[in-house]
């Protein structure tokens, strides 16, 4: 199977959101022939998915708006997120039928991508029992929430990278109580290693999904 990367740099959520569903329409339509995997980074914006508590957003959205933060209510799973720059946003347009019709598989598949992509760049980390992302030592690295249709997915993972992290002080963090989150600049530091850098860590990602997924030949969109 091939895989299509679209590297989009920073871009405001809506385009990226508007291109997901774009795509996963044409893949379910058959006008799109391969998955397609996007790479983002946004400007800070909050997002609530379906499973939202409205106490788990910590400011007011009139608030969030005079310090240009964006905040918007999608379709995905799970709880209250942020993006902001320097994080790393992977958006996977996959047709689970030609891989494994089976919601909990993906996302412990998408987990093990993102562990497969730290590992690579010298960074350990793993699950947390009873929830979703990817862990180091009790720190959360990476927030998970995806949407399917017809077995087409859209929306995807976070993964702090060299993003600084204040905007998750607006929120708690997928709904978890006194959760740390933290990123791969920070547990380098933590580990006195050297921070490999975004460009790096994206590659990293990229070949994370391309082996997690059995993706035989991966190639930019153009």
């Amino acid at each position: 199977m091939l895989l299509q990367v679209r590297d989009l740099g920073l871009v405001d959520y809506d385009v990226a959101w508007a291109l997901q569903k774009q795509a996963a329409a044409d893949r379910i339509s058959g006008a799109l022939a391969h998955d397609t995997l996007f790479l983002v980074q946004h400007p800070p914006v909050v997002t609530l998915g379906r499973s939202s508590n409205p106490h788990h957003l910590l400011t007011a959205p009139d608030m969030l708006t005079s310090l240009g933060i964006q905040l918007r209510d999608v379709e995905r799973g799970g709880d209250v997120t942020v993006h902001e720059p320097g994080q790393l946003v992977a958006y996977p347009v996959f047709d689970l039928k030609q891989h494994t019709k089976d919601l909990h598989w993906y996302l412990r598949q998408v987990e093990a991508a993102i562990m497969h992509a730290l590992a690579s760049v010298g960074l350990e980390a793993g699950r947390q029992t009873g929830q979703t992302g990817v862990w180091r030592e009790g720190r959360k690295l990476a927030s998970i929430g995806v949407h399917a249709r017809d077995w087409v997915t859209w929306h995807g993972v976070a993964l702090n990278v060299e993003n600084d992290l204040k905007t998750f002080n607006h929120i708690v963090p997928c709904g978890i109580d006194q959760v740390t989150m933290t990123s791969v600049k920070r547990e380098c530091e933590m580990l006195g290693a050297p921070y490999p850098g975004l460009d790096v860590v994206r590659d990293a990602v990229i070949a994370g999904f391309a082996s997690v997924f059995s993706f035989a030949t991966v190639r930019p969109a153009g």
